[in-house]
């Protein structure tokens, strides 16, 4: 078998592949099932705001207690009772949406339920992979992972549509549940070597340690707080900017979704690239290939043309996907394995934050500034950030470490 796919000879992998797999899958039909619920039950976009609210905010709100829960628990079983909470809520939300009983209040809670899980799921998958596998082949296996992950993720988003349109969003719904029901089967068969972690002085405690450990090297936060910056431009011009570009041009609706696939598509590319290039300083070209996604608010400013826009966010999309895969990499081989969940989760607290601010202050500021400034600020904001990283010394030095292979088994030690 090849370098490339060496990473699927171990079992654990397979399995953890497996599962977070069919969880991407599941999630990729649920938002747009889970939006046409509450909007044939009322009708109303603030109603479906509130359920979306309720997810985010306790995603949000217990993302760092999962990243301590990751580091203390073993990751398989916490992986495991994760997605069968996430199973639960989303068959009860299901059951609700096809009996018609889907009061707004309930669905929240539930929401809120399932955003819970997932604050524990995200930390706990991303530091249990490279425990699956020996060093030498963690990038091949992270890259394996993310190919399948956005694959997942656009297959699932288009058969949400057919899905909705054919049969209705409560089996959309229904879909969700049981694809976190085999993503905790799959879960159940993890089994790696771990040791034992040492007692706890508590979770304020277990937080501190986390927070050092991410702050000690100023290549990590310097990377997390420029993606904050990068990442409002980048959400800002695809939710609010880009669709409202689209409506007024001929780019249309339809081309808008035809760019959007184009940047997943990208993203598809990207990881079969990775598996074969890999650069000596490969965090530092991914941070740099990041100013690619400028291109996209330049292009709805300039030149909003269906075919450049596509061109642009396929190409735009294999960057991203270079600067996921040596993110993760980077940080699988330079942050102490007991304290990875805690890292993981400061980061994606630092991603997630950005989100809801963008969407927040796209609409004041086309008020304020008019369409085409702020798509001028949000290019000029993800170049800030990415000539930010490409410029800090840390992160222009930063060169892999010696691979040190952790021992993997086939033996049944739960991790």
């Amino acid at each position: 078998m090849s370098a490339a796919l060496a990473p699927l000879r171990h079992s654990p992998f397979r399995h953890l592949l497996t599962g977070t797999t069919a969880n991407l899958l599941g999630n990729g039909v649920a938002p747009i099932a889970l939006a046409f619920a509450v909007l044939d039950a009322t009708g109303s976009v603030s109603s479906l705001g509130l359920v979306v609210g309720a997810r985010s905010l306790t995603g949000i709100l217990f993302l760092l207690y999962g990243g301590v829960l990751a580091d203390r628990l073993p990751r398989g079983p916490l992986l495991v009772g994760s997605s069968l909470v996430s199973a639960a809520s989303q068959a009860v939300t299901a059951a609700l949406v096809l009996a018609h009983s889907a009061a707004i209040p309930l669905l929240m809670l539930l929401a809120a339920v399932n955003g819970a899980s997932s604050s524990c799921y995200q930390p706990a998958a991303q530091a249990l992979l490279p425990q699956t596998v020996p060093g030498e082949s963690r990038r091949a296996a992270l890259a394996l992972s993310r190919i399948a992950g956005n694959t997942a993720t656009i297959a699932g988003a288009a058969l949400g549509g057919v899905l909705v349109a054919a049969i209705g969003p409560g089996w959309g719904l229904a879909l969700d549940a049981l694809s976190f029901a085999l993503a905790a089967a799959s879960f159940t068969l993890v089994r790696v070597q771990v040791a034992p972690p040492s007692p706890s002085p508590g979770v304020i405690h277990e937080l501190r340690v986390g927070w050092r450990e991410f702050t000690s090297r100023s290549w990590v936060w310097v990377i997390v707080v420029a993606f904050c910056f990068l990442n409002a431009g980048l959400t800002a011009s695809f939710t609010v900017l880009g669709p409202a570009v689209a409506d007024t041009t001929p780019i249309g609706r339809t081309g808008w979704g035809l760019a959007l696939a184009a940047s997943s598509l990208g993203a598809v590319a990207g990881g079969v690239l990775s598996l074969r290039w890999r650069p000596r300083r490969a965090i530092l070209v991914g941070c740099a290939l990041m100013g690619l996604t400028a291109t996209t608010p330049l292009l709805l400013a300039l030149a909003p043309h269906t075919w450049l826009l596509v061109v642009a966010n396929f190409v735009a999309g294999v960057g991203v996907e270079q600067a996921g895969v040596a993110w993760y990499s980077t940080l699988n081989e330079q942050i102490p394995e007991d304290r990875l969940a805690r890292v993981y989760a400061y980061d994606d607290l630092g991603s997630y934050l950005a989100l809801p601010l963008a969407q927040l202050a796209a609409g004041p500021a086309v008020l304020l500034l008019g369409l085409h400034a702020t798509l001028y600020a949000a290019a000029a904001l993800i170049l800030l950030a990415t000539m930010t990283m490409v410029a800090t010394p840390s992160i222009r030095a930063l060169a892999p470490k010696p691979a040190q292979p952790l021992p993997v088994s086939e033996d049944p030690v739960l991790g």
